[in-house]
């Protein structure tokens, strides 16, 4: 008979996996905890390998127009965004979330091959410098053995649209 994976909450346990009599049991999020994470879809404008490093691409990566905080009008919550859209090409770059993503997938994918392309990304991630290179988010792929695939979405979207 199998035992029951006991539900961890946070702080009770390291999160991560861990092994009770032969089981692997894994971490548990609550939807609140996953809600937390922030995942936008971004366009690769450009890509480069990081100089002394086999692994590292330095990518450069457009999230659309930059989001502009809600305002107070009266009383009244406006956000910035309620504004008439503009069409992706007409956003001057100076107006454009652009961030530099440092990603470990150089031994998988040319940097020439990626640019343009759209993938999922975490955005709201603390800064990380990695090799004296900030890092402003992280790359979403699949494990297989041990390689990465990248995801992307099956038609084009807008730089920035969240995924849910």
């Amino acid at each position: 008979m199998r035992e029951k994976a006991p539900m961890m909450r946070p702080g009770s346990f390291d999160i991560g996996r861990w092994r009770v009599n032969g089981y692997t049991f894994f971490y548990m999020a609550t939807i609140d905890e996953f809600k937390a994470i922030e995942m936008r879809v971004g366009t690769i404008l450009s890509a480069e390998k990081v100089e002394g490093t086999d692994k590292l691409l330095k990518l450069l990566v457009d999230f659309g127009p930059r989001q502009k905080p809600a305002m107070e009008i009266q009383g009244e919550s406006k956000s910035y965004e309620d504004a008439p859209a503009t069409k992706e090409d007409e956003t001057p770059p100076e107006d454009r979330e652009i961030r530099q993503i440092l990603s470990g997938i150089a031994q998988w994918y040319r940097p020439e091959d990626l640019i343009g392309k759209q993938c999922p990304f975490v955005t709201n991630l603390a800064p990380r410098v990695i090799r004296g290179l900030e890092s402003n988010g992280m790359i979403l792929a699949v494990g297989v053995g041990e390689s990465a695939v990248l995801l992307h979405p099956d038609k084009s979207v807008e730089p920035g649209s969240a995924l849910r």
